[in-house]
């Protein structure tokens, strides 16, 4: 440790044998935190505009009424599209029928870049 103040050398020497090796590791060094990259993860889950599973679950009942939601049910929301589980083959073309009018009103209700589409499966 050339070069180097003696009293700076003395105390390195310490906390190594002290610590029983080199100095520790900065463990927060190159840790990110997760809200770093939450809004990302968030927009590319489809729910960056930031509504619960829940308030989509009431905000499809109250779109569809309670005879189709009663025959409906949210499976899942990925990338803006709805996809919703149809207990029946009529059910799922009465839909179909009626897909323009139910994504709009869905839209109005949970904002219109959130919602981008619906499917829906027999299930």
């Amino acid at each position: 440790m050339a070069g180097q103040d003696p009293s700076e050398a003395m105390r390195r020497r310490v906390l190594r044998e002290w610590w029983g090796g080199e100095e520790p590791v900065d463990l927060n060094r190159r840790v990110s935190l997760a809200s770093n990259f939450l809004e990302r993860i968030l927009r590319e889950a489809g729910a960056a505009g930031g509504f619960e599973e829940e308030q989509l679950r009431e905000s499809w009942g109250t779109v569809a009424g309670e005879f189709i939601s009663r025959h409906t049910e949210p499976v899942s929301f990925r990338g803006g599209f709805l996809k919703l589980r149809v207990l029946q083959p009529a059910m799922r073309f009465h839909l179909e029928q009626m897909k323009a009018p139910l994504l709009a009103r869905l839209r109005e209700e949970l904002g219109e870049k959130n919602v981008r589409g619906i499917q829906f499966v027999l299930g």
